[in-house]
């Protein structure tokens, strides 16, 4: 069984509480990234040659799942690095924690069910390369990761963390990542686009309960009845391999869910489209951030160093590597706008 096979059980079995890009509570271990679309690994200062990956049996797109990883890699960067808080430098080392129950392309287990791998691991040993320290995975649940970086324990966090005003109060941000959804179609669909609210009118869709991404399609909804226009018919599914078996029967015929997912699945199953993307965050912007503790000192470095790897195009090699071309930002923010505080 090639990696490929072997993980796409894994992708369709998904389940579709995945919170969009990580903006709920921290007590829900949800999600919305994860795509993919070729492979690298290793250990050199610079970049090295992608490693062969296995293809997948059934859409064709080469991933490697292997904990061979053959990853980009930059140089230290001393003016940057010496910015480092010194109680950070003196360990010799950033410890940086992962969700490793999470899901491609963002943080997963490679084949050997031990290695993390993934688009947010990539961009963590980016950056430790930038600042001149060697980077401590720790593999730990959701909710451990807000209490580990809380506490000291953890000097960063990259696992699709969005950005939210009530985060902000407790962690830095320096954001990396557009927060984005995607609309999915069967291959054979006659849809070819989903840009605005009339397109889904009297249309079969898909989304998960209790997520960003159903709070925007019920707006959507809502604005085409006020407007006279056919109401969409939503079906909840609990896991995203009914939504797949939908979406190929006709079922349903549009799935609004995170675009990593889904873009990982149309690389590796090819027998679906993404006809459409749009801000998780739906009316604000969505952004996706190192999250380390606020006022430690951290987190200025941190984002000159995300700067330095997308003027060096380091960071456009691992997005690319990916499948997130279209997540890629021009530059890092230090805490943005985030999503608006929740009513109590």
């Amino acid at each position: 069984m090639s990696p490929i096979s072997r993980l796409a059980p894994v992708v369709a079995a998904l389940p579709l509480l995945l919170a969009a890009a990580c903006g709920g509570a921290e007590t829900s271990s949800g999600t919305t990234d994860r795509t993919v679309s070729s492979a690298s690994s290793a250990s050199s200062a610079s970049s090295a040659a992608p490693a062969a990956a296995a293809p997948s049996e059934t859409g064709g797109a080469k991933i490697n799942t292997s904990p061979e990883q053959n990853r980009v890699r930059a140089d230290k960067v001393e003016e940057i690095a010496a910015k480092v808080p010194e109680a950070i430098r003196a360990k010799g080392s950033l410890t940086a924690g992962f969700n490793g129950e999470g899901s491609p392309p963002l943080v997963f287990l490679a084949d050997d069910d031990t290695t993390l791998i993934g688009v947010e691991t990539d961009l963590a040993h980016l950056i430790s390369d930038v600042l001149g320290l060697p980077l401590k995975e720790e593999n730990t649940s959701w909710e451990n990761l807000f209490l580990a970086v809380k506490s000291g324990k953890y000097d960063l966090v990259l696992n699709n963390v969005t950005v939210t005003e009530e985060r902000k109060d407790i962690y830095d941000f320096a954001t990396y990542r557009v927060d984005q959804l995607a609309w999915q179609v069967g291959k054979d669909s006659p849809i070819t686009k989903i840009e605005k609210a009339a397109d889904i009118a009297g249309l079969n869709v898909s989304v998960g309960s209790g997520t960003n991404q159903e709070k925007i399609l019920l707006e959507w909804d809502a604005q085409n009845q006020k407007a006279g226009l056919k109401a969409a018919n939503i079906q909840y599914y609990q896991k995203y391999g009914d939504v797949l078996l939908a979406l190929k029967s006709g079922r349903v015929q549009a799935y609004l869910g995170p675009n990593p997912s889904i873009a990982y699945q149309v690389a590796v199953g090819g027998d679906s489209r993404i006809v459409g993307t749009l801000s998780g965050g739906g009316s604000v912007e969505g952004l996706i951030a190192v999250m380390t503790l606020k006022g430690n000192g951290l987190v200025e470095p941190v984002s000159e160093a995300i700067d330095t790897l997308i003027e060096n195009g380091k960071y456009a090699e691992v997005l690319k590597r990916w499948g997130l071309d279209n997540e890629a930002l021009t530059a890092s923010k230090i805490n943005p706008p985030g999503l608006p505080r929740q009513p109590k």
